[in-house]
């Protein structure tokens, strides 16, 4: 988040009705905001909820830190898309370590939790940088290195 936004207080990530959201400085001082794409797991420009996230009262929109909104993305992302290759073999990894959990309906064990999260972590750097490749312009692998 560069100084002008965090000038203005605003966080940089939301978790908007479910929905990851990030906001983007722009190159001329303003604001971006980025929706994940659940269909291709990128971005989408989400400008008209801008105002909405500002101004929230008691709604389902919720701060993240960058490390739970790469968690939240890697979730979304592990649950919508399909595919193969690299990426989709760690989501299959993440699901066949939540399942003995939610099978048994408890939480994650500690050690669960730490590989799920590492491989969130990873998986996010991955797809980001294809999206990069692609052109997204919303596409930043690096929040998860801010992410601790």
């Amino acid at each position: 988040m560069t100084d002008a936004v965090a000038g203005l207080g605003l966080a940089g990530y939301y978790d908007y009705y479910d929905n990851p959201v990030k906001f983007i400085p722009t190159s001329d001082g303003g604001l971006a905001a980025w929706r994940l794409d659940r269909t291709t797991g990128g971005w989408r420009p989400a400008n008209d909820i801008i105002d909405e996230i500002l101004f929230a009262r008691e709604q389902e929109i919720f701060v993240l830190s960058p490390e739970r909104f790469v968690q939240r993305v890697e979730e979304e992302r592990g649950l919508s898309l399909s595919g193969e290759g690299p990426i989709f073999a760690l989501y299959e990894t993440v699901r066949a370590l939540e399942a003995p959990a939610i099978a048994e309906r408890r939480p994650f064990t500690t050690e669960e939790a730490a590989l799920i999260k590492g491989i969130r972590r990873r998986t996010f750097v991955m797809f980001e940088e294809q999206l990069q490749q692609a052109g997204d312009p919303a596409a930043d692998p690096t929040i998860a290195s801010t992410a601790s």
